[in-house]
C-alpha cells in the first residue's frame, strides 16, 4: 500500500485525497483542522508555519504532494507557508526522506511576470514580478533542490465548485475591455486534481517526471470573451456601474507538457467547466 503525506490537505488537496483512497492508497492529511478531512484520511495536525515535527507524523513516506492555500496575497504569509512550510515538511521526513519516491510542490503560473500575451511554457522565463510571485519562486527552489526527486506543479487560475466569483461578476453586469485583450488562464478544480492524481501515478509507474509542468486548460481565452460568455449564460447585460477588470498583464499559457505526459483536461476550455456550475 502507498503512503501519499497531503501537506495543505484543503479543496484541492482534499479531492486529491479522495481519488487516491479509492485506488487503495493510504492517504495522510496535514492540516490544523482535521476535523474537516475527507472520511478515510489519516490525521495530522499541524501548522505548517511551525518548525515542530508532529507526534504522529508517519515513519515511512512514498510521496508527499505539497499544496497549501494562503488564502490571501501577503508576502509575508507567502514566505512563511511556502518556503518555510516546505523546509519544515521536508524536515519532518528526516531519514525517511530517503525513502521517497517523489515530491509535487503545486505552485502557480503567476511566477510568470509576461505581459503581451506571449505564450509561456515550462521553459519560459519566470521573473515574478510581485513579492508573493517572488516567494512562489523561492518554495519551488527549496523543492528542487530537496535532495529528492521533486517537480513544480504551476497551476493557472482555479475554478469550479465554490470558486464562483468571476460568475457572480458577470451577473453583476461586469464588463472588461475587449483591446488589447487580456488572456487569462484557468483550469477546473477537478483537472488540476487529475493533473496531480496523473504526475503520482507516473511516478508509482517509475516514468521519469519533469521538474516542472503547467497545469492549464487548453484554451487561454481573453477576459473579455469570458466575460460576455457568462453574461450570455445567466441573462445579464452590461452594466456601466457593474464591477470592473482590474486585471493587469496578459500571457498565454500552454499545456503542452503536461498532455505529452498522457493527461488531459477533462474540461477542454472554459466552456465546459462553467456550464457544470451553471447547470447546478
Amino acid at each position: 500500500m502507498r503512503r501519499v503525506v497531503i501537506a495543505g490537505c484543503g479543496d484541492v488537496g482534499s479531492a486529491l485525497a479522495v481519488r487516491l483512497l479509492a485506488r487503495g492508497w493510504q492517504v495522510y492529511g496535514v492540516r490544523r483542522d482535521v476535523t474537516r478531512l475527507p472520511d478515510g484520511v489519516l490525521p495530522i495536525a499541524a501548522d505548517l508555519c511551525a518548525a515542530e515535527c508532529p507526534a504522529d507524523w508517519p515513519e515511512k513516506v512514498d510521496y508527499l504532494v505539497f499544496c497549501p492555500a494562503a488564502g490571501k496575497r501577503d508576502a509575508e504569509l507567502y514566505q512563511r507557508l511556502y518556503v518555510q512550510g516546505l523546509a519544515h515538511v521536508i524536515d519532518w521526513l528526516g531519514q525517511g526522506k530517503r525513502g521517497l519516491r517523489h515530491l509535487l510542490q503545486v505552485s502557480s503560473t503567476g511566477v510568470y511576470a509576461q505581459q503581451d500575451g506571449e505564450w509561456v511554457t515550462e521553459n519560459s522565463r519566470a521573473e515574478a514580478d510581485s513579492e508573493t510571485g517572488r516567494a512562489l519562486l523561492a518554495a519551488e527552489d527549496v523543492a528542487l533542490r530537496s535532495g529528492v526527486p521533486a517537480s513544480v506543479v504551476r497551476l493557472a487560475g482555479i475554478y469550479g465548485p465554490g470558486r464562483n466569483r468571476l460568475i457572480e461578476q458577470a451577473r453583476a453586469g461586469m464588463t472588461v475591455p475587449a483591446e488589447p485583450p487580456q488572456y487569462t488562464n484557468r483550469i477546473h478544480r477537478d483537472d488540476a486534481v487529475g493533473l496531480l492524481e496523473h504526475l503520482l501515478l507516473q511516478a508509482e509507474a517509475r516514468e521519469l517526471l519533469a521538474p516542472c509542468y503547467l497545469g492549464v486548460d487548453d484554451e487561454p481565452a481573453p477576459l473579455h470573451e469570458v466575460v460576455q460568455w457568462l453574461r450570455e449564460q445567466v441573462g445579464a447585460e452590461a452594466r456601466a456601474d457593474g464591477p470592473a477588470s482590474t486585471r493587469m498583464g496578459s500571457k498565454r499559457c500552454s499545456n503542452e507538457l503536461a498532455r505529452e505526459s498522457g493527461w488531459a483536461p477533462q474540461y477542454p476550455t472554459y466552456r465546459e467547466g462553467y456550464a457544470t456550475l451553471l447547470n447546478h
